[in-house]
């Protein structure tokens, strides 16, 4: 170490979160600079970062504003930070991944190494069996808010270096560039889109939400996904209690709970029969209510369980609609498989793990899709969208891995056709 570089950073690190970066992808940030782009001069841009990582000398661009359509409408705001800052985020965040995580508890699940979404949703399915009550809780633009004091307050009783704290706070404050050039200031949260910003994120709520609960009500489990909880409780009085004290918490380190989104939800169920006005909610693109499921004796019975939500299967069509698969009667059903089945077998993985059944609507608007795409691709199938169904029929009982959603289908029996 010397005097021009008083950081022990070595180049191990830097080469090593590049990779992780390129790995992961991603978009150019406000220098329009994609990884190809970086690659160019690899070594002498891995070089900078690193030098002026280990001087101290480091200062974050802008991150790039970009705005993404959210499940239930509107846009929700992302920050994308250059390629460059993403790999210098990338070296702090495995540094310090590996002091914090240890520290959190079992049942924070989001962005966290061996957990998964499916591991919270199994959880939570588990527990709505147990407990009579759920608090469904929304914090009001939790990475648009967080407070600065308090997550360098944070950052600085875990991480090991001071240059960890120093880069941190500069990337709190780095500005905003909107779509029009404009540099915004900020003085409050954490971008979306950053390297770093889910694990600080994460660091937050571990003081924030998860201890504070721990503390307070021991008797009681929770799910924490990033900023999505459910919290259960044996009685309605308990959960507007408990609804009650976190909205105070949240206020006490400067957030929000959302007053309208944040619901008190009976988990009815056949042994549950009183009515309210909640029986419902939506957790990680799931929606959990009484379902009719059928027990291994082949007996039906009413249960709590997740399903894909409506609100997920609403995204999933809009993105299919803007494939306009009618519109390339120039490719061959291979092509099709190629191009789109790794999406298709993405969504059908993710949301096929609970209650499979809940996917058979999607099946079939996919299919018909298909099918429209067939009429307009040969001759002998204009205006024959029956016609073309069948054709299809034969093609997924013959080659039933060739779509992710035939997969799903040939489990009944049947690729193709109305649910």
């Amino acid at each position: 170490m010397s005097a021009a570089r008083p950081y022990s950073i070595s180049k191990w690190e830097v080469w090593n979160a590049y990779e992780k970066v390129k790995a992961n992808k991603g978009a150019a940030g406000v220098d329009e600079q994609s990884i190809q782009g970086f690659e160019r001069k690899l070594k002498d841009n891995l070089y900078k970062i690193w030098n002026r990582m280990s001087s101290g000398s480091y200062f974050p661009p802008a991150v790039r504003s970009v705005k993404i359509d959210k499940d239930g409408g509107g846009k929700r705001k992302l920050g994308i930070p250059t390629v460059s800052d993403r790999i210098a985020q990338m070296v702090v965040k495995s540094r310090l991944e590996p002091v914090v995580d240890p520290l959190f508890v079992p049942d924070s699940y989001g962005y966290r190494p061996g957990k998964s979404a499916h591991d919270a949703v199994g959880q939570a399915r588990k527990r709505c069996w147990d407990y009579d009550w759920v608090v469904d809780l929304d914090i009001r633009g939790f990475f648009d808010n967080i407070d600065h004091e308090l997550m360098n307050r944070a950052a600085r009783k875990h991480a090991q270096e001071k240059w960890m704290v120093l880069y941190i706070e500069r990337w709190l404050t780095a500005p905003m560039q909107e779509e029009d050039g404009q540099l915004i200031r900020r003085d409050k949260g954490t971008p979306q889109g950053g390297v770093v910003s889910p694990l600080l994120a994460n660091l937050f709520l571990h003081y924030a939400f998860d201890l504070w609960m721990q503390r307070n009500y021991p008797q009681l489990q929770f799910e924490r996904y990033a900023d999505d909880v459910i919290v259960h409780c044996r009685t309605e009085k308990q959960a507007q209690e408990v609804r009650a004290a976190i909205a105070r918490r949240m206020q006490e380190c400067r957030l929000e709970v959302h007053p309208e989104k944040t619901k008190i939800v009976y988990c009815k169920d056949e042994d549950r029969r009183e009515r309210y006005a909640q029986e419902k909610f939506d957790f990680l693109g799931y929606t959990f209510r009484p379902r009719s499921s059928k027990s291994r004796k082949g007996k039906y019975f009413v249960n709590f369980s997740p399903a894909i939500s409506a609100k997920a299967s609403k995204a999933i069509r809009r993105v299919i609609r803007d494939w306009k698969l009618h519109l390339r009667s120039d490719k061959s059903l291979e092509d099709l498989s190629r191009m789109f089945n790794p999406i298709l077998r993405g969504w059908f993985q993710y949301y096929g793990r609970f209650y499979r059944s809940g996917l058979y609507p999607l099946r079939s608007y996919l299919n018909r899709v298909l099918a429209r795409w067939a009429t307009r691709k040969y001759k002998k199938l204009r205006r024959h969208f029956r016609r073309a169904e069948q054709w299809l029929l034969r093609i997924s009982r013959r080659d039933p891995r060739l779509f992710a959603h035939w997969q799903l289908g040939a489990q009944r029996g049947s690729a193709v056709g109305a649910v």
